[in-house]
C-alpha cells in the first residue's frame, strides 16, 4: 500500500566502540570524520550497513574498513533509534564493543576517517550524533560483563602480571580495588597459569608471569563454575 513506502526509508548503520588498555587506562578509538556530517571531528567509527549486507558482518567489514583491525572481540550492545539523532535522515543503528591488545597494534585510517586515535575513555565529554550515549552504554556493559566473564583478559597481551590483572579491572571500574583480596580472588579460582618466567626491562624487581587458561574456564564453566569480581 502506499502509505507503508515511507517505513521502508529508513537507514541502518553500525557503530563501534573500540575499547583499548594503555598504561592503566581505558582507551576508546576514534576517527576524525572526513566528510558530512559533522566533518573534521572525532566519532566513533561506523557507517551505514549495505542493502546485500547481513547485519552481523557489517561491525567486522566497517572495522576493518575504517582501522584495519580485524579477527576482535565484538559484542552487540545495544540499538539507538531516536527520529533525530542524525541530521541527513532516519537513521537507526546497532552500537557493538571491541576488546583489543593495544601492544603492537597500529589501526590505520581508511575510507571516511582522515585519521585514527585513541582517547581516555572517562575525559571525554561529548561527541557528534548519539555517539557518546553509545559509548556510555557501552561502558557499562563492558563494566558489567568483565565481572561475570573473563573478557577483561581480551585486552592484556598474552603473558601478564597479577599487577596487570589488577591495572585492567580498577582501568574498565574506575575505582580502586584492594590488592591483597582481589588477588586472593583472582588465584583462587585456579585461571591462571604460573608461565615460570619473570618481567624484563623493569626497574623494579620483576614480577612473576601468567597467563589465561581458557580451556580451563570452559571446562570449569561446563560444570557450573561462576566467574565473579
Amino acid at each position: 500500500m502506499p502509505f507503508r513506502n515511507s517505513f521502508f526509508k529508513s537507514a541502518f548503520s553500525v557503530d563501534n566502540v573500540i575499547f583499548g588498555l594503555e598504561n592503566s587506562t581505558l582507551k576508546v578509538l576514534l576517527i576524525k570524520r572526513s566528510e558530512v556530517p559533522f566533518i573534521n571531528e572525532w566519532a566513533l567509527p561506523g557507517d551505514l550497513v549495505r542493502v546485500d549486507e547481513d547485519l552481523r558482518d557489517a561491525p567486522k567489514r566497517i572495522l576493518k574498513e575504517l582501522t584495519g583491525l580485524q579477527d576482535v572481540y565484538l559484542d552487540q550492545v545495544h540499538t539507538f533509534g531516536k527520529v533525530d539523532r542524525h541530521p541527513l535522515g532516519r537513521v537507526i543503528t546497532v552500537g557493538y564493543y571491541s576488546l583489543v591488545n593495544m601492544d603492537n597494534l597500529k589501526p590505520r585510517a581508511a575510507s571516511i576517517a582522515s585519521k585514527v586515535k585513541w582517547f581516555d575513555v572517562f575525559e571525554l565529554e561529548s561527541l557528534p550524533f548519539d555517539h557518546f550515549e553509545i559509548l556510555q552504554k557501552c561502558i557499562r556493559r563492558l563494566q558489567n560483563s568483565v565481572r561475570e566473564m573473563p573478557i577483561g583478559f581480551e585486552l592484556l597481551p598474552e603473558r601478564f602480571t597479577l599487577s596487570d590483572v589488577q591495572d585492567l579491572y580498577e582501568a574498565v571500574l574506575n575505582k580502586n580495588l584492594d590488592k591483597r583480596n582481589f588477588r586472593k580472588k583472582f588465584l583462587s579460582m585456579g585461571l591462571l597459569i604460573d608461565v615460570k618466567k619473570y618481567q624484563t626491562g623493569v626497574a623494579h624487581r620483576p614480577a612473576k608471569l601468567y597467563k589465561f587458561e581458557t580451556s580451563k574456564y570452559e571446562e570449569f564453566k561446563a560444570k557450573g563454575f561462576n566467574f565473579e569480581i
